[in-house]
């Protein structure tokens, strides 16, 4: 993960004004910083969207591809995750020096939707046993400016929003073989609900207190990090502790609470935003890069 040099009397004033609930840039310990989400952003994937949180630039794409559903699982669809990192984010990326974070980014990913509730991947399955949607979610780390879990959670949450996937029929004939015909229209397409889809809420140790959307200067003052993948209700889906330093059992709890009073907001603020931008219609104006 990009790093960043610090001296002593650099991280002395960090850790002494968390203590007191004044960070660097005049935040609280349970504030983020300004999050820019647009969606729809790539042209040629089921859907898309790209996120910026402080100097963190996240983009994510999402396409849609007809395949095998898994043995242990023959009546659902799947989602398969990639995440490539930069070598534009940060010099410590070139060559093969992000393949390590990539791996990790994605495992993670992984664990947090290996449940039932995050998305309905029996609604990707076309025939069992035989065809079923695979989502693959490719994630791009095109900057980093610190708390990438959170960043790449909320741009997967958003892309997977704006996904559409075609309908499609399965007829039969005489015989018993069956044949796939899909929808021509562009408009004729299944959208995944994201209700449920978890978001994750980094909390960096510094000091005796904790801090959410650490900055790379932040994170480079705190031992260890816990991250809480977190749903729009509130409920705890997946922790993982990260980081060399040990949390005690009472501020693992705390951190949690936070966590969730954090998340319940961070959804909320998502889903209004998300909601708020569809309703501007195909005539909206893009202001990315992309756009």
């Amino acid at each position: 993960m990009a790093s960043v040099a610090l001296s002593e009397a650099e991280k002395v004033y960090i850790v002494h004004g968390v203590q007191e609930d004044l960070r660097v840039d005049g935040r609280g310990c349970e504030d983020y910083r300004c999050v820019e989400v647009e969606t729809d952003v790539v042209s040629n994937t089921s859907g898309s969207a790209r996120v910026k949180l402080g100097h963190t630039d996240i983009l994510v794409g999402v396409k849609a591809e007809m395949g095998t559903p898994k043995l242990e699982k023959p009546n659902e669809g799947y989602l398969e995750f990639f995440v490539d990192c930069s070598a534009n984010a940060t010099p410590e990326f070139e060559g093969r020096g992000g393949d390590d974070l990539g791996t990790e980014i994605a495992n993670t990913l992984y664990r947090i939707f290996n449940n039932k509730s995050s998305v309905d991947l029996k609604s990707l399955c076309i025939s069992p046993r035989e065809h079923c949607w695979i989502l693959y979610v490719d994630v791009l780390l095109l900057e980093c400016g610190g708390n990438l879990f959170d960043a790449i959670s909320i741009a997967v949450k958003a892309a997977l929003f704006n996904t559409r996937i075609p309908k499609v029929r399965v007829l039969e004939d005489e015989e018993g073989s069956k044949d796939i015909e899909l929808s021509d229209d562009p408009y004729d397409c299944i959208r995944l609900s994201v209700e449920n889809v978890p978001c994750i809420v980094t909390l960096c140790k510094i000091g005796y207190r904790h801090v959410v959307d650490a900055t790379l200067q932040e994170e480079a003052c705190s031992l260890a990090s816990l991250l809480v993948s977190v749903t729009s209700k509130g409920v705890v889906t997946c922790m993982r502790k990260v980081g060399k330093g040990s949390l005690d059992p009472e501020s693992i709890f705390e951190m949690m609470e936070t966590g969730k009073r954090v998340g319940k907001v961070l959804h909320a603020s998502l889903q209004s935003l998300l909601h708020k931008e569809e309703s501007l219609g195909p005539k909206r104006q893009k202001v990315g890069f992309l756009g």
